[in-house]
């Protein structure tokens, strides 16, 4: 059934939302999320408090937690013994069982390795999500899918700070851990006992996928992996260090962008399907241009307060060089592209914060002029795409 582009939107939305893999996806997302943001929520309070570490064990634990996401092309190999689907839900699994246990462990060495656990799983569940997502929806609908997946995330987040909330009134770290740690691994549970495939979808290439043809995707994958770098690094630290935000304030601001993404996410992706993905990145990478300036030298709170919110708006575009990826890739490619190309956008996990802290020290401007430089290069990259019609159109079902 093939169907006018402009007029698929409407008609997908109605019937993604009935769609096995659609639902399977949203739920595991969900448990991901819920996941990743127990363990943000209370580890730097269960860390000092609880395991009284100091600040370079922080440091250590958050660049351990980020070796999962570089080693992701190894799910190249395991899909090798289990399908996708079931790696996304032993990965769900995983992830929580790394949640559960975190409070019996209060120790320096205790935090790197549930920490590893945890981040393994959110990590492969990551890489998995984006390749079944890019296989099963087509072009007029995956970033539709990809806009209301992160809509989701956005709305669990702000659930679970909200549970976490009301939990700490009357339970221990350890039994918060556990209860929403069990949770989550039983909901990879039954991700494991789900099947949502379609005999129809290509079957995907078992080995590691690197092609010329695809440089730009891994440029771009790449320059995006070191802009998160700066903002998730520097960002809030700029806003506490120079602006005194209070733990309050933060908190505040974190609800307000979720609760922003929760209705932008979705026509973000519409606006991709609409306006295509070089016309989204190249209004993404503008803006940070001017962002990561601002960030520089604007002295006012209130200023700086709406560059931050802009800055996550922004970083929602990046779905955008996944679906380029999508309309120039070997269908065949999709699952080793998506899995090296989640261990290319974690290369700059591990030199980024190290760098930018050592020349914050000098002058904290500069991390953030390098985001603007580095933005600019990456919207002189984006003018180069250039994509051939594909696949029609239309409803995937």
């Amino acid at each position: 059934m093939t169907i006018d582009p402009k007029n698929t939107t409407i008609l997908n939305e109605f019937y993604i939302k009935k769609d096995k893999m659609f639902r399977f996806l949203a739920v595991l997302t969900i448990a991901s999320m819920a996941g990743l943001q127990t363990w943000r929520t209370l580890f730097n309070n269960f860390a000092v408090e609880v395991a009284h570490l100091e600040g370079n064990h922080i440091g250590m634990i958050q660049s351990v937690r980020e070796i999962p996401g570089f080693l992701a092309l190894l799910a190249i190999f395991i899909i090798l013994i289990i399908r996708e689907h079931r790696l996304s839900g032993l990965s769900i699994f995983t992830m929580g069982f790394g949640v559960a246990i975190t409070g019996f462990f209060p120790s320096y060495t205790g935090l790197i390795f549930t920490t590893l656990i945890m981040s393994f799983g959110f990590h492969y569940y990551e890489t998995t999500n984006q390749s079944l997502t890019l296989q099963y929806f087509d072009q007029q609908t995956s970033p539709w899918v990809f806009g209301k997946l992160r809509s989701y995330a956005a709305a669990t987040n702000i659930g679970i700070g909200i549970v976490i909330f009301a939990m700490t009134a009357v339970l221990s770290y350890l039994q918060i851990y556990l209860a929403l740690g069990l949770v989550i691994a039983a909901t990879g549970i039954w991700g494991l006992s789900q099947n949502p495939t379609r005999k129809d979808i290509v079957p995907q290439r078992k080995k590691m996928i690197l092609r010329k043809k695809y440089w730009l995707y891994y440029f771009l994958t790449f320059m995006a992996g070191a802009r998160r770098q700066i903002f998730i690094a520097f960002a809030v630290f700029l806003l506490v260090k120079k602006f005194e935000y209070s733990l309050q304030e933060v908190t505040i601001l974190f609800v307000v962008n979720n609760a922003i993404n929760f209705f932008l996410a979705p026509q973000i992706g519409k606006a991709i399907i609409r306006y295509g993905e070089r016309k989204v990145l190249s209004l993404e990478y503008g803006t940070l241009i001017a962002v990561f300036i601002a960030y520089a030298y604007v002295d006012s709170k209130w200023i700086i307060t709406l560059l931050y919110i802009i800055d996550h708006i922004v970083f929602n575009f990046s779905i955008a060089i996944r679906t380029y990826f999508q309309k120039i890739g070997d269908p065949r490619d999709i699952a080793p592209s998506m899995a090296v190309g989640f261990t290319i956008n974690h290369i700059a996990a591990v030199v980024i914060p190290a760098v930018g802290g050592i020349v914050w020290m000098v002058d904290y401007k500069i991390p953030f002029l390098a985001g603007a430089v580095m933005s600019l290069i990456s919207l002189i990259a984006v003018q180069l795409i250039r994509i051939q019609k594909g696949r029609p159109g239309g409803l995937p079902f």
